[in-house]
């Protein structure tokens, strides 16, 4: 009877635990991948070797390689620049490297095989990440924390918006680009609108530590916390909760229709992907061998990452 009884917890045990996932896909980028875009059925990656690659994951093949010229470092010695961030829209592609001086960025526009530089380190902006609002409008995440939009055509910024004295970490724009949700090492999520600069919401509560990265679809933000928490608000009605973790959660996303979050939990590097409403795991991915810094669903089942190494990984859920 005792052994039956404990058969059938076994069984139930294994029927209902989250099923471990390993990589459909493993793709090999030109350095390490320091960002990474899904932009109309290819992943863009940016590496710190100086070079963006346009990568169609269905035929399997890179399409297109931008090249950067090489920067001094602080020895003086040409070294390929680092290049932090990268975007696009429509045929147009975004890059924001290391200058090489004083720790200032430049910004490139490529388009039509040329590359154009809107910003250098005479302009004495260190930015850490950027994004298409418009082909003409760039939102730009400083690293002291400031929102700037600037214009392509006139070189300029619309606006620049301290959000807070804490140090930038990371943003991402909404489905329709209309808003953004910046964080930083304070742990509060600063929301606001693209367009003007103004802050909508202030979003705390949450994260008591520095927040890694952050997404942002439709109504919902998830946020990847130093202090283990996974963090998932409801922008609307600007209240929030958590999925606990075991170790410094360095990376998250949420798939398109937000019905499921991933979040790196572990020291181990793996992915859990979990129902954002029941908090309940549905699957854990497990392959990536180094420290996570993006998670991009392409669908509710589908999806990619990268980490501080050149292999990039996607997954199918079950």
């Amino acid at each position: 009877m005792i052994k039956g009884f404990l058969y059938v917890c076994m069984s139930s045990l294994v029927l209902y635990a989250s099923p471990f996932v390993t990589p459909t896909q493993e793709i090999q980028a030109n350095g390490i991948v320091k960002d990474m875009v899904l932009k109309e059925g290819s992943l863009l990656f940016a590496t710190d070797n100086g070079v963006v690659q346009v990568y169609d994951y269905e035929a399997k093949i890179f399409t297109k390689t931008i090249a950067l010229e090489k920067v001094k470092d602080f020895t003086g010695e040409l070294t390929p620049p680092r290049i932090f961030s990268v975007d696009m829209y429509e045929e147009r592609y975004l890059l924001l490297s290391d200058s090489g001086k004083g720790g200032y960025s430049n910004l490139w526009i490529h388009e039509n095989n040329t590359t154009t530089q809107l910003l250098s380190h005479t302009d004495k902006i260190a930015a850490i990440k950027a994004r298409f609002v418009t082909k003409e409008k760039i939102l730009l995440g400083l690293l002291s924390n400031e929102a700037v939009l600037f214009d392509v055509k006139t070189k300029k910024e619309l606006f620049r918006v301290q959000l807070s004295e804490s140090k930038f970490s990371d943003f991402a724009l909404n489905d329709n680009k209309s808003q953004a949700v910046f964080a930083c090492e304070s742990g509060v999520l600063n929301v606001i609108d693209t367009k003007t600069g103004k802050i909508l919401k202030e979003l705390k509560g949450v994260n008591v530590d520095n927040v890694y990265k952050v997404d942002f679809k439709k109504d919902i933000i998830s946020g990847a916390g130093q202090d283990r928490r996974g963090a998932l608000y409801d922008v609307t009605m600007g209240t929030g909760t958590y999925i606990e973790g075991s170790f410094l959660i360095y990376a998250t996303g949420l798939s398109p229709t937000t019905k499921k979050v991933a979040f790196a939990m572990d020291e181990k590097n793996n992915i859990s992907i979990y129902n954002r409403s029941s908090k309940s795991k549905i699957a854990e991915l497990q392959g990536q061998k180094s420290t996570l810094n993006t998670i991009l669903f392409k669908d509710e089942n589908i999806l990619f990452s990268s980490s501080d190494d050149s292999t990039v990984m996607m997954w199918q859920l079950p």
